[in-house]
């Protein structure tokens, strides 16, 4: 061989080894990212596994029996397209049934976040003897809705019930709490901020011991009192938590069911018929599972929404550190 051949030929061996050895490594690479896709997909199975039959199987089926017509057992009896939901929206249920449900949730999410906030607030200092209320205003997120509508709804009793007989107390007449329409959906509403203030106490009470206590120091420092403190240190430094509760609030009052089925069944005269019981009555009870499930799915849509909607526009307002 010559020297010409050499010379050509020592490069190409010397590129064929480079290309040889960057295969291997993007081979061992392939099969590393493998490996681990498989093992992090094998730890989300579980979870996977729970979504798919509890959460996607039900969405999906919903979105089916919307476009058809069912028999009283629940059969497929035709196909009929758009019709269920241009039912609900011609019957009025739609309307109905969110007018209720906006009236519950502006009942219900602002009163109960100032509640928590205002305790969270009260139990934020170190005294002596704040544990006990800690742990007082955070019992009722242990209780569950079946136990807690029982609990109120011995309360709410026209003559037995201990709020007429406070009321009674003060010289005011008994006041009928779940037989009128006029009370009936501010009664379950109470209830409701009752049962969720466990919950929004410690959400909001872990915010406000998230900020750091050098910042409140140096106000103090600069002359600030305790009301100036709280509207320009700790509300700006709280907004992302009160965004998320105002989010979660917003979505468990729209999915509001137990307490008003246990309590009112959607009555007096539909004072209390929200959306929600609107689709358990329309499925469960009047077995129509088609217009139940196309009214879920417009539930859904305006769920979605709203949710939307906050991260868009609200989620501005709110100060991240």
């Amino acid at each position: 061989m010559s020297d010409l051949d050499n010379q050509i030929s020592l490069p190409a061996i010397k590129r064929r080894i480079t290309s040889s050895t960057r295969n291997r490594r993007t081979a061992s690479l392939r099969l590393q990212r493998l490996r681990e896709n498989l093992l992090a997909y094998g730890f989300l199975a579980p979870s996977l596994l729970l979504f798919a039959v509890f959460l996607f199987y039900p969405m999906f089926k919903s979105v089916y029996l919307s476009l058809h017509s069912t028999d009283p057992t629940g059969q497929i009896a035709a196909y009929v397209g758009l019709d269920n939901f241009k039912a609900v929206f011609q019957s009025g249920l739609f309307m109905q049934g969110m007018k209720v449900t906006l009236l519950f949730v502006l009942f219900t999410v602002p009163t109960g976040m100032l509640v928590a906030l205002i305790l969270a607030a009260l139990t934020h200092n170190r005294f002596k003897g704040m544990r006990v209320f800690q742990f007082v205003f955070s019992l009722p997120v242990v209780l569950s809705v079946g136990s807690s509508a029982v609990i109120w709804k011995f309360l709410f009793h026209p003559t037995l019930g201990m709020l007429n007989y406070l009321v009674g107390k003060v010289g005011i007449d008994p006041i009928p709490w779940l037989t009128s329409p006029d009370w009936a959906l501010i009664s379950i509403s109470i209830m409701t901020i009752w049962m969720n203030l466990g919950f929004n106490y410690i959400i909001l009470s872990s915010g406000l011991q998230g900020i750091p206590d050098e910042i409140y120091e140096s106000a103090k420092m600069d002359g600030a009192g305790p009301l100036l403190t709280f509207r320009k240190i700790s509300m700006p430094l709280l907004s992302p938590t009160l965004f998320f509760v105002t989010v979660v609030s917003i979505i468990g009052a729209f999915q509001s069911f137990g307490q008003i089925n246990i309590l009112t069944r959607g009555g007096p005269m539909d004072s209390t018929n929200v959306f929600v019981y609107s689709i358990y009555q329309e499925a469960f009870v009047n077995f129509r599972f088609g217009t139940g499930s196309a009214q879920a799915l417009i539930l859904f849509a305006v769920i979605m929404l709203l949710t939307l909607f906050q991260f868009k526009w609200v989620e501005r307002k709110v100060h991240y550190q």
